[in-house]
């Protein structure tokens, strides 16, 4: 959990580094990210759920999920080693994605202290050890950072979201490519998740739009 005195610091921090940010920050209000403490298995699950797939129809597959394994209560290891990889490509999950959160579910059953030891590492150490997990790439180890652990200074490269609101705040919608991306979040340091939480509302706001 961030606490709100983190939070408020962040902005302001934000708010002089980025004048451009600084006005989503005045028009979305205080950020929220990490106000409630997250399990960290079910974060993961959620995430490998999400790849690849739009918020809409991950939602969809994720409630499907979730009266499948566990009757609307947070994922566990024992949710997914009894269902079998037919039950859940039934809920609309590709084989790989069954076999995945199969996988994970197998590594935090057989180590109770997974997620405990790996909030120990920083989070380059962390990222490593989760992308050799089956299906953990970077962008799902830096969402894990950044909504499981609490961690403020994440800023993925790879999201498609975040990528697409900052283009509409620095440069008219049109695509920055990644060297300019990387210099203008690196003035957010250490809070480019805080950053990234306000992108996302600006990219979730023109993906209605264009609805």
């Amino acid at each position: 959990m961030i606490e709100p005195e983190i939070l408020r610091a962040a902005e302001a921090h934000l708010r002089r580094r980025d004048k451009k940010l600084a006005r989503v920050i005045d028009a979305h209000g205080p950020c929220t990210i990490g106000g409630q403490r997250r399990d960290p298995f079910h974060v993961l699950c959620s995430s490998i759920i999400s790849q690849q797939l739009s918020s809409r129809a991950a939602d969809t597959i994720q409630a499907r999920v979730v009266a499948a394994a566990c009757a609307g209560v947070r994922f566990k290891p024992a949710h997914f080693m009894a269902l079998t990889p037919e039950a859940l490509r039934a809920c609309g999950l590709s084989n790989a994605k069954a076999k995945w959160l199969r996988a994970v579910a197998e590594v935090n059953h057989a180590d109770a202290a997974y997620f405990r030891k790996l909030g120990k590492l920083d989070d380059e150490a962390a990222i490593e050890a989760l992308d050799a997990l089956p299906g953990i790439g970077r962008w799902t180890a830096e969402m894990f950072l950044i909504f499981a652990l609490g961690r403020l200074d994440v800023f993925s490269l790879g999201d498609a979201g975040l990528r697409r609101g900052l283009n509409l705040i620095h440069n008219h919608g049109e695509k920055l490519d990644d060297e300019a991306t990387l210099a203008i979040t690196a003035r957010w340091a250490p809070y480019r998740s805080v950053g990234s939480w306000y992108l996302w509302r600006i990219a979730d706001m023109k993906a209605v739009t264009a609805a």
